[in-house]
């Protein structure tokens, strides 16, 4: 995983310090037609995230922050295990565009974490998207509900590290395995996202439309094959490829479909595929 920061610093050693912010390269194509920043994004205690919005939700909505489910206080979720709104006191570094810290906002609630079949922790924050932008100007970023497409152009954006990285997507995984841990449908980077420790929870974004498209979770960094910190890919027929030196996200598209009026978690909507308790 591109785990919490008690690891960070010997991730650091592995990328090493001097690891380049991975600013995209000039390319052939027309500029993007929107511009990435850290407008939205979170920094945690030990890992990265974002305020979200669904495409339903409305500004006076109570603002959810997404992460990682092993970016959660109480620890790693085991295999299997689905938590559901459990108490929050969680604090957040809201960051502006230029990645300035310019408030903290703060969670009542984990409305959703897992670290089965994906790698995600949702909280509810005490204020609405409507008193964020009316504070600090600030708006949530969207996640978009269509599955991502190989080859878009992407931007993961570290709140913790206010750095920010850029590649493609290289291509789905049918199962990453990390540990006790597996997930589906992982997206694979191309090799410019050298992501770290602290990156956890970063928002995955399409640089051609500002969605949030996957939430960055890990990498494997030593070629081992997978054990934790060195997720392996598994094929539908069992096959295991190791990639050391490749980095990964997990996808959020089924995530709307789980949420209904006010951004409330129901996990019996039509259409929810997400993990249940």
């Amino acid at each position: 995983m591109n785990k919490p920061l008690l690891a960070a610093l010997s991730s650091l050693a592995i990328a090493g310090v001097g690891a380049a912010p991975a600013v995209a390269a000039p390319q052939a194509k027309a500029a993007a037609a929107v511009t990435v920043n850290f407008a939205g994004t979170v920094s945690l205690s030990n890992c990265s995230g974002s305020v979200i919005r669904f495409p339903n939700s409305a500004d006076t909505d109570p603002a959810l922050v997404l992460t990682n489910g092993h970016c959660l206080e109480t620890g790693f979720p085991a295999p299997g295990q689905v938590i559901t709104g459990q108490s929050s006191s969680r604090s957040f570094g809201l960051l502006n565009a230029s990645g300035s810290r310019v408030g903290t906002l703060r969670a009542n609630q984990v409305v959703y974490s897992t670290m089965t079949d994906t790698d995600v922790t949702i909280y509810r924050t005490t204020t609405t998207y409507a008193a964020i932008k009316s504070t600090y100007g600030i708006s949530p970023l969207t996640v978009q509900d269509t599955h991502p497409t190989a080859g878009t152009a992407i931007k993961v954006v570290s709140g913790y590290w206010k750095r920010t990285y850029s590649c493609n997507i290289d291509g789905f995984v049918y199962r990453l395995k990390e540990g006790d841990w597996t997930w589906k449908d992982s997206v694979r980077y191309t090799s410019a996202c050298n992501t770290i420790g602290g990156t956890s929870g970063s928002p995955v974004i399409d640089t051609n439309t500002g969605k949030v498209v996957a939430v960055n979770n890990t990498g494997n960094e030593d070629g081992q094959r997978c054990t934790e910190n060195n997720p392996c890919e598994v094929d539908a027929s069992g096959n295991v490829t190791v990639r050391q030196g490749i980095n990964y996200a997990e996808e959020t598209y089924l995530i709307p479909a789980c949420f209904t009026t006010g951004n409330r978690l129901d996990l019996s909507a039509a259409g929810c595929a997400l993990p249940k308790p």
